[in-house]
């Protein structure tokens, strides 16, 4: 029995942002996403999917409530500690870190070579979520 759909990317991180309009556009700008939908009223988006190569990751307003919503916290609310972080591959990881940085993203870890393969680097968005890119592809062969 085969468990995971014949789709582009079975994973998709979920996030929930205080003001989800302006971090759609951050996060377009500062690290490269694109719009793929965006469903909203006024304030708040309802759902919201940005693309980046073959990943996506899926974002609504944090204020939009309902039985998911309640089952997440904001990192300011809990000293920008972090349960998981999406992990993206770029293709110039250098490239990418000066885009993000110039953006206003924070860097918690500096760009270096990591001893298990490729280049990479920590940060945080505008809101605080932690985010890891780097050039490591899990999926190739070291």
């Amino acid at each position: 029995m085969k468990l995971a759909a014949d789709t582009t990317s079975t994973i998709i991180p979920c996030l929930r942002y205080r003001n989800a309009h302006v971090a759609i556009e951050w996060l377009c700008d500062a690290f490269g996403f694109e719009r793929h939908a965006v469903y909203a009223e006024g304030d708040v988006v309802h759902h919201a999917q940005l693309t980046f190569g073959n990943g996506m990751i899926m974002l609504g307003s944090a204020e939009a409530g309902g039985e998911w919503g309640e089952q997440i916290v904001q990192p300011a609310d809990i000293g920008l500690r972090q349960t998981q972080s999406p992990c993206v591959i770029v293709g110039d990881t250098d490239a990418h870190y000066a885009r993000a940085k110039a953006a206003g993203a924070t860097i918690v870890q500096d760009i270096a070579d990591q001893g298990y393969g490729g280049r990479g680097y920590s940060c945080r968005d505008l809101e605080g979520h932690l985010w890891w890119f780097g050039s490591y592809d899990p999926w190739k062969a070291q």
